[in-house]
């Protein structure tokens, strides 16, 4: 018997809600439906997010976009055999608005719901797109302030190989946007700059590129872009595509050389790359490259779903139902996990 699982995404500043059915057997669950509200027009006025008014405005959404999800995919809220939810990491009251709706409707249902690890949701999420991959595989996960290395070997089989001791990429894309006065979201506002400008304009550090680990650290490139802001005076606004581009170059750099000794060490053949930075068009073009010449393959979510969205949490919950790590059950006290570790999970 398939399943229609609910899945409620409000860890941050988006709202997400989709529909994914689990089919019999161990077939893909597919996505049916989702729709998804950023709040990015909100915060700009503050220059990030304020955590009591993306609450409030998850409140405003995740009905509407559960109506809207139910009446693209032709279903009724009765239909619906599980809703999942993000338990954690996240914003305390954000996450709180989404696991309290789920399991409101969970309980009017008399359906079960399941809490579901955010990052997991980005770490399977390339199972929705046209070209899945199969486990194992390296994960790289870069996902706001998450920048993580992992070998996967199954749901829930995780083992953290690196991860940031300081700042994350997306931290730093934001950060140093945010110097070059690129306002907010400030990662994409910089990638988009960095098409117009030379990446070997300025020479920025590479912080722990030759550490023999796979650890990372972006508080030092920050800081170097600060200096250099600092050096270039009145010509910085003549010179900021070459600077974003540089700090660019700075990141994708360490990013995809880490991955590439991830897999070495490993030995693994496939890589899965997630979560918002994934999306970065040069990250995907020297990742591409670089493992075409292993002859790895590499896989990423669709461009659509690289950031937070409810259809991975709805797939994560189908996945992890499916694999048996856990099952959804009909209780509906809840709570939620504003720090939870990816590789605590079962």
């Amino acid at each position: 018997m398939s399943l229609l699982i609910l899945g409620i995404e409000s860890s941050c500043d988006e709202t997400g809600v989709a529909l994914v059915r689990l089919p019999e057997g161990d077939a893909v669950p597919t996505l049916l439906s989702h729709a998804l509200h950023s709040q990015i027009e909100m915060h700009q006025a503050y220059g990030g997010v304020v955590p009591e008014l993306a609450s409030r405005d998850h409140i405003r959404r995740v009905l509407p976009l559960t109506e809207a999800v139910l009446a693209e995919s032709g279903h009724q809220l009765a239909d619906v055999d599980v809703v999942a939810f993000t338990r954690g990491p996240g914003l305390a009251g954000a996450l709180l608005v989404g696991a309290g709706v789920a399991c409101a409707l969970g309980a009017a249902l008399d359906k079960p719901v399941l809490g579901i690890h955010h990052l997991e949701g980005h770490l399977l999420s390339p199972f929705l797109s046209e070209d899945p991959p199969t486990f194992p595989f390296v994960a790289l996960l870069v996902s706001g302030g998450h920048t993580q290395l992992m070998r996967v070997d199954g749901v829930g089989v995780y083992e953290i190989l690196g991860e940031t001791i300081d700042d994350a990429a997306g931290e730093a894309f934001d950060k140093s946007a945010k110097l070059m006065g690129l306002g907010y979201p400030g990662g994409p506002a910089l990638s988009k700059l960095a098409q117009e400008g030379d990446p070997l304009a300025f020479k920025l550090p590479r912080p722990l590129l030759h550490s023999g680990d796979l650890d990372f650290s972006f508080a030092g490139l920050k800081t170097a872009v600060l200096t250099q802001a600092k050096k270039l005076g009145d010509e910085l606004t003549a010179r900021k595509a070459d600077l974003a581009a540089s700090t660019e170059a700075a990141i994708v750099d360490v990013l995809v050389k880490k991955t590439l000794a991830a897999l070495k060490q490993t030995g693994m053949q496939r890589v899965v790359v997630a979560g918002g930075v994934g999306a970065n068009r040069l990250l995907r073009a020297q990742l591409n490259a670089a493992c075409a010449k292993m002859k790895v393959r590499v896989h990423y979510p669709e461009l659509h779903l690289c950031t937070d969205n409810g259809a991975m949490i709805a797939m994560a919950a189908a996945m992890r139902i499916q694999s048996g790590r856990e099952q959804p059950a009909a209780e509906y006290a809840f709570d939620v996990k504003p720090r939870w570790l990816l590789d605590s999970l079962a």
